[in-house]
C-alpha cells in the first residue's frame, strides 16, 4: 500500500477549513479519501478501479461538492455507483446503493428529520439529496462487485445508525467514525450499550483482514488504531464499573490515559455513560 496526499483549496470559513485528498494504492484499485474541512468533520471516498470509478458517503455542502467533483473529473473515469452508507450528498446519475433498511430511515424522524434540521441551518449550501426511493439495498452479508472491486456490507455497530461496514477489496474497512488513539466524542459514544456495541463492530472489522479503516467522520486511520479502540473501550468498562459518578470516570480515565488527544471531549463523553 503506497500513500500520496494532496491539498485542496481552501473553502468558504463560514462553511469548512482546507479540505485534501490522500490517496492509497492496493494495486487492484486505489482508494481515494476527502477530508472535507467541513464543519461536521465528514470524510467521502472515491474507489478508483482499472477503468471505472465507485463513490461513498459524497459531499453534502455544495462548495465540498465542487471540490470533490473537480478531484474526480481529473481521474478521467466513469462513475458506475455510488454508495450512501452513514452520510447522504450529492449522487449524481451513477445507481444508488444503500444497506438493507436504510432506504426507510434515511426519510424517516431521526434521519429525516435531521436532514429538516440541517437544511434549515445551512439553508442554500447544501447540495440536493437523491430520491432514496429508488436505491438498490443490499442485504448485511452479501457482497456486490462494483467496478470490478468487491463490497461486502457487515451490520454496523449496533447502537449507531442501521447502517453496514464495507469492506472494500479486502483491504479497506469503512465505518461511520473512523477509530483514533483519542476519547472519543459523546455523540459517537453515548452509553454503556454503545460501548459494548462499538467494541464488536471494530473487532468484526479487524476479522475482515484489511489494512486500511476509514470513516465517514475521521477519514482514515491503520489497524493499529482499531487496537487501541478496542483496548481503551474494555479498560473504561472497568473504569466506569469503579465510579460512582461522571466527574470520578473522567478523572479516573484522565490518570490511565494522560495527554490523550480529544480531552475537550471527556467529561460530556463521561457524563453520558453515567448519566
Amino acid at each position: 500500500m503506497t500513500k500520496t496526499t494532496i491539498a485542496a483549496t481552501v473553502l468558504s470559513a463560514a462553511i469548512a477549513q482546507a479540505g485534501n485528498f490522500t490517496a492509497y494504492d492496493f494495486g487492484a484499485f486505489k482508494m481515494h479519501v476527502y477530508n472535507s474541512g467541513d464543519v461536521m468533520g465528514d470524510a467521502s471516498f472515491i474507489v478508483e478501479g482499472k477503468s471505472e470509478l465507485v463513490v461513498l458517503e459524497v459531499p453534502l455542502f455544495q462548495e465540498n461538492a465542487k471540490e470533490f467533483d473537480a478531484y474526480v473529473a481529473k481521474l478521467q473515469k466513469p462513475i458506475v455507483a455510488s454508495i450512501t452508507d452513514y452520510h447522504e450528498g450529492a449522487v449524481k446519475d451513477s445507481k444508488l446503493y444503500v444497506a438493507e433498511g436504510m432506504k426507510s430511515f434515511l426519510v424517516g424522524p431521526i434521519y429525516g428529520g435531521m436532514m429538516k434540521g440541517f437544511q434549515k441551518q445551512w439553508a442554500g449550501k447544501l447540495v440536493i439529496l437523491p430520491d432514496v426511493s429508488k436505491a438498490t439495498e443490499v442485504k448485511f452479508g452479501e457482497t456486490v462487485t462494483l467496478a470490478g472491486i468487491s463490497f461486502r456490507f457487515e451490520k454496523g455497530a449496533a447502537t449507531d445508525f442501521p447502517a453496514a461496514g464495507i469492506c472494500i477489496g479486502g483491504k479497506v474497512y469503512l465505518t461511520h467514525w473512523a477509530p483514533a488513539k483519542e476519547h472519543p466524542s459523546a455523540l459517537q459514544i453515548s452509553s454503556m450499550a454503545a460501548v459494548d456495541a462499538e467494541i464488536a463492530a471494530a473487532k468484526s472489522s479487524l476479522a475482515s483482514g484489511a489494512e486500511l479503516f476509514v470513516g465517514s467522520h475521521g477519514g482514515s486511520t491503520t489497524k493499529e488504531a482499531v487496537t487501541f479502540k478496542i483496548e481503551y473501550l474494555n479498560a473504561l468498562k472497568r473504569l466506569a464499573a469503579e465510579s460512582k459518578d461522571a466527574k470520578e470516570l473522567t478523572a479516573k480515565i484522565r490518570k490511565a490515559y494522560p495527554n490523550l488527544a480529544g480531552e475537550s471531549n471527556l467529561e460530556n463523553f463521561a457524563a453520558a455513560l453515567k448519566k
